[in-house]
């Protein structure tokens, strides 16, 4: 039995920093991953791959249908799925290398195969042809989630598929139904959408991405319509046939009234669980909440000695960043260091085009926590820069406290808002005020012109509007 300072089940982006980190301050770690790749599902079949998605199909809608604006005058435009397929591929598999050389560097030992918990700081690795037995001082829970299969539409990986198969078709399907509204459901309908299929969406709740402040979810939901998207809000899938041709599913919607819609392909998207199976916690002592979460304390150490969990195990958004802080502080608190996550500035991302991006807090929660605000809005539409690109819907949010000023939330819906979004999390970080930020001199002409021009019109004074 070989022995390590900490040994990290689960190379997803919250494991392989968490190993690369203690590596930096010291520690002997191994990582143990179940998949024959690093990166977990983030990297492989999640973040990665549907971004060279979006921008690959934003790249031939914009050839289709905005080109010509510009004075680019195309005689014809045609899709190589199969090119694109292989690009998003070649990226996958160079950031995969890329996490196998870091290994190698940090001098942590990669170990392939299940990992099984048995106490006292024992881990059985389960590989392909023997098992290993590892004994970490510290171990860290880094196994990810699972996309959610619905009991009456089960995955069958042809017709009703989760986003893993999505981001893999071969062909574009006629008319692909997408089960929930979120940030996975929206952005795999518009690849598809933009490459030619036609797209209904089915969200249960009365708007999409319910994790954002509500006007923002109107403006994305008015602009994915503009694109052709089929949103349908209050609708459940109740029922499916599966045949050889296509799926049938039956639709009701809030008033009762049912509806049958054939499709050739569902994606259900309806959240991830936590990925526990297999792992043992029984046996090491440890339970999960009605969630499949682990429960930890604030320094994300479990209820047994020695074991730290984080990411898709614990409670939180489910985000690749905020298992990466996670990650790096578990490493840090291992190693006797300061660790700390910063939860109430992680911003959340939609990549839909537009994109929509969010930190802190939204109205109706300020409302509910009877927190006293004041708001600041600013269109795109305003903008030179965004004019110049040809995106001017959206706009941004800036939500201060009434009485102090300092930012309490910061919403986007527009061109780069993934990027955009950064801005303010590190105001927020800061404890900074509207005030702050509207004082702050942004390089003209950019979009980020309109981040400040809603920190202005906090206190009603935005120049352009």
């Amino acid at each position: 039995m070989e022995s390590f300072d900490l040994v990290v089940i689960g190379a997803g982006p919250g494991g392989y920093i968490a190993a690369i980190r203690a590596a930096q301050l010291g520690l002997r770690a191994a990582l143990v991953e179940k998949r024959s790749s690093l990166g977990g599902t983030c990297l492989n079949v999640g973040c990665i791959p549907s971004k060279a998605l979006l921008e690959s199909s934003e790249l031939y809608a914009a050839a289709r249908n905005e080109l010509a604006a510009h004075g680019v005058v195309l005689e014809s435009v045609s899709l190589d799925l199969e090119t694109m397929m292989q690009r998003k591929q070649a990226i996958v598999d160079e950031l995969v290398g890329g996490i196998a050389m870091l290994m190698k560097k940090n001098k942590i030992e990669v170990h392939a195969g299940t990992a099984e918990l048995k106490g006292e700081g024992r881990v059985m690795v389960h590989g392909a042809s023997s098992d290993t037995e590892l004994h970490g001082d510290a171990i860290v829970l880094a196994t990810g989630s699972l996309p959610i299969e619905l009991p009456f539409m089960p995955f069958d990986g042809e017709r009703v598929v989760s986003s893993t198969e999505a981001l893999s078709f071969t062909e574009v399907p006629d008319h692909l139904l997408v089960v929930g509204g979120g940030a996975v459901g929206l952005e795999l309908g518009s690849v598809w959408s933009r490459l030619g299929a036609k797209v209904t969406v089915v969200e249960m709740l009365p708007t999409i991405t319910p994790f954002a402040d509500s006007q923002m979810a109107k403006n994305l939901e008015r602009a994915l319509k503009d694109q052709g998207l089929d949103l349908r809000l209050k609708t459940k899938v109740t029922e499916a046939v599966v045949d050889r041709d296509g799926v049938t599913v039956t639709l009701v919607d809030d008033k009762d009234a049912a509806g049958k819609l054939t499709v050739d392909r569902v994606l259900v998207a309806v959240g991830r669980r936590p990925f526990t199976d297999g792992l043992g916690l029984e046996a090491a002592g440890l339970v999960t909440d009605e969630s499949g979460r682990i429960e930890v304390d604030e320094h994300l150490r479990t209820a047994v000695d020695g074991i730290y969990a984080i990411g898709d195990l614990v409670r939180g958004p489910m985000l690749a960043h905020k298992a990466e802080d996670e990650g790096i502080a578990a490493a840090e608190l291992i190693a006797g260091k300061a660790g700390h996550v910063s939860y109430g500035t992680i911003p959340n991302v939609v990549y839909t085009d537009p994109e929509l991006a969010a930190v802190g807090k939204t109205e109706s929660e300020l409302k509910q926590e009877g927190v006293p605000f004041k708001a600041g809005r600013f269109q795109f539409a305003a903008n030179g820069r965004a004019k110049s690109l040809g995106r001017q819907h959206g706009m941004v949010k800036i939500l201060a406290h009434k009485e102090t000023d300092r930012i309490l939330g910061v919403h986007i819906v527009g061109p780069r808002a993934s990027e955009l979004i950064a801005e303010a999390v590190v105001a927020m970080e800061f404890a900074a005020s509207a005030e702050d930020l509207a004082r702050t001199v942004h390089a003209h002409p950019t979009l980020s012109e309109v981040v400040r021009e809603a920190a202005l019109a906090v206190d009603k004074r935005a120049i352009h509007g």
